[in-house]
């Protein structure tokens, strides 16, 4: 972790699932100050009172709030910008609460950013951004366009370098359907699905620090990073939780909410038309073009009427000791299941 030496690294968000998982990594390195910011007093709060570590410093504020995130972002090295609304249900009846969060507090952390001479920061989105139906998508997708419209207008030779991050379903994470089913078989109750056969990717909180670290270490300005990752039909994670609780619960299935996929998609046919495969990751580099219209109707791509989308449905599929396997990688089922053991 030598590139964080002597840094100081500001979390948006920072009280989530994905800021718990990035202090669990940061906390024993050489970084020299991670600084919390969120609106959630009580989440500050509680975390405070479990690191009791000089390194983490917790700033109250919302990123709606310029002013708020100004206070926090002097001296600021680099960004993981988090914070967001994510609930896709809530964000349907509040769209525009979305909107505030999503896209102008975005522009706002970015906006202070650069402003502020930060060296870099890696903004955190969703696979819902990609073929958007619902608002939470949606507005995660205009955050995307807002990231890569500014890294383009600071151009090559940027002071600040903004990248982008898109993620699938981050088990365990706080939300999530895991802890809601883990809950139920633990109470006795169904196990309540939307639908068996959807699908969903698969990734730890884990995975998705290390996408993060991979896109700040190799991103340019306007970069989109995406991890490969494997997805599981509901039924076989269902299944898979069922065994390892030795639990019998039944399986009722309740129906799709508000804005719901059948599948994923993690990269569009667009974007699979120009990525670049890197391993274990895909790297969409940022679309240069400007404003000349004449290049949008000479310079056509006839790679993306053959080329498919990466979605959940045509990736690797887990079966049920597959997710299993995968599920004991999650700190929560790993203790739970020894104790029961």
């Amino acid at each position: 972790m030598s590139i964080f030496k002597d840094k100081t690294l500001l979390i948006t968000g920072g009280t989530g699932s994905f800021g718990n998982a990035v202090l669990k990594r940061f906390l024993d390195s050489d970084i020299r100050e991670i600084r919390i910011f969120s609106r959630d007093e009580k989440k500050q709060d509680d975390m405070r009172h479990q690191l009791q570590s000089p390194k983490v410093k917790f700033y109250i504020g919302d990123v709606r709030d310029r002013r708020s995130v100004d206070g926090a972002m002097v001296g600021v090295d680099y960004i993981f910008h988090a914070a967001a609304l994510k609930q896709v249900p809530s964000c349907e009846f509040f769209p525009m609460q979305a909107v505030q969060t999503n896209v102008y507090g975005t522009e706002n952390v970015l906006d202070s950013a650069i402003a502020h001479g930060v060296k870099n920061v890696v903004v955190l989105s969703t696979d819902k951004a990609c073929y958007p139906i619902n608002a939470m998508g949606i507005s995660k997708a205009m955050m995307e366009k807002v990231a890569v419209a500014k890294a383009r207008q600071l151009g090559k030779n940027a002071g600040t370098t903004i990248c982008c991050t898109r993620y699938g379903n981050v088990m365990a994470s706080r939300g999530s359907v895991i802890p809601l089913w883990v809950d139920q078989i633990k109470a006795g109750n169904d196990i309540t699905i939307t639908d068996p056969n959807m699908t969903r990717f698969m990734m730890t909180l884990d995975d998705a620090v290390d996408l993060v670290l991979y896109a700040f270490e190799h991103g340019n300005g306007g970069d989109l990073f995406v991890q490969k990752a494997p997805a599981a039909t509901l039924d076989v994670l269902a299944d898979a939780l069922k065994e390892l609780y030795k639990s019998d619960a039944t399986v009722r299935v309740i129906g799709t909410r508000h804005g719901e996929k059948l599948y994923e998609t993690l990269v569009s046919r667009e974007e699979m038309a120009k990525a670049e495969d890197m391993g274990e990751y895909f790297r969409i580099p940022c679309d240069t073009r400007d404003l000349n219209y004449d290049k949008f109707f000479v310079d056509g791509q006839e790679k993306v009427s053959v080329i498919e989308d990466y979605h959940s449905h045509n990736t690797a599929r887990l079966d049920v000791e597959g997710m299993k396997k995968l599920l004991l990688k999650l700190e929560m089922i790993r203790e739970e299941i020894e104790k029961q053991n």
